[in-house]
């Protein structure tokens, strides 16, 4: 059996993962295979709050998806296509992923690559729909895959040093292929993704800041904690309103501004009904009552207990 590349520790409600593919820590159809299993396994488990991903070697998050793979892969495809021919075939080897155990077969035919393309976007986009956080702590450096790993996920905080993040694939004569098209746009915004992406710029930890990429810089040696403190916090959130939330910016937010209005009151109903929801309207408006001025949240420590997600319980009931 081969070596697992995704190692599991957990603390309390949150879970890290730790990317872990010796020596050069690529990512692979494998590793995407693990992570798949992973996202699986947590979409039936209500003990996890949030997710942290992170590189197993120092100074390396993911160096970039197993460039030899994706060579064998187009290889595969045999004679040139057109974006035309390679979007139908697409379609149909998505339609054939869903005969039950089919996929084995395809990922071993001539449309392995494809079957791996579909995968890799499926996965994120499970993640974007999960009612965890997921936040990546990214230690070093995250080329292509790796800087498409880190955009699928919600939090973003980067060790700072002399690593690099950025999706260089038109430098190979490619493109993203794992979302980072998408994403990184709806990060940065479409000018400044664009001027990006052709020059195959990769950005320090602070232009990544500056630039919109990852939210936050740590100190190396303190990067994982501050991971697993924004992890531990953001596990307290009710997980009806995470999913919620995740939905209405993920999905809502590129829909027209009806539809995506649409996508938020449902998500805001739906997290309105909860046990959880009801306990903390409640607490906060008897805190409202309590309050001299009427403001409790002029009142420094106790709104801390609320961002802090500890002053209701929003995980049981």
């Amino acid at each position: 059996m081969a070596n697992r590349t995704v190692q599991i520790e957990r603390s309390g409600r949150v879970l890290v993962a730790r990317l872990d593919n010796p020596p050069r820590n690529f990512m692979t159809t494998a590793m995407v295979g693990e992570l798949e299993a992973l996202v699986h396994d947590l979409e039936h488990d209500r003990s996890v709050g949030a997710v942290v991903l992170t590189g197993a070697p120092p100074d390396v998050f993911i160096t970039h998806f197993d460039v030899e793979e994706i060579r064998r892969g187009t290889q595969r495809v045999g004679a040139t296509v057109s974006s035309t021919q390679a979007g139908g075939g697409l379609r149909a080897v998505g339609a054939a992923q869903r005969i039950p155990g089919a996929r084995g077969l395809l990922e071993r035919s001539p449309v392995g690559g494809m079957s791996a393309l579909l995968q890799i976007h499926e996965l994120f986009l499970r993640m974007n729909r999960l009612d965890k956080v997921f936040v990546a702590a990214i230690n070093g450096l995250a080329l292509g895959g790796g800087c498409e790993l880190a955009l699928a996920c919600d939090i973003r905080i980067m060790a700072r040093g002399d690593h690099r993040i950025g999706l260089p694939e038109v430098t190979l004569g490619i493109i993203p292929g794992a979302g980072g098209t998408q994403r990184l746009v709806r990060a940065l915004g479409q000018t400044r993704a664009l001027e990006m992406m052709l020059e195959g710029r990769v950005l320090t930890p602070d232009e990544a800041v500056e630039a919109g990429l990852v939210h936050r810089t740590a100190e190396p040696d303190r990067l994982l904690d501050e991971a697993m403190e924004t992890a531990a916090r953001l596990a307290r959130r009710s997980p009806v309103a995470v999913k919620a939330l995740k939905e209405a910016v993920y999905e809502g937010a590129s829909k027209p501004l009806p539809q995506g209005l649409h996508v938020e009151r449902a998500g805001f109903m739906a997290a309105a009904s909860t046990p959880a929801a009801r306990r903390a309207l409640g607490a906060y408006a008897e805190e409202v009552a309590r309050s001299a001025d009427g403001a409790p949240w002029q009142d420094g420590d106790l709104m801390a207990r609320w961002q802090d997600g500890t002053a209701v319980d929003m995980v049981s009931g």
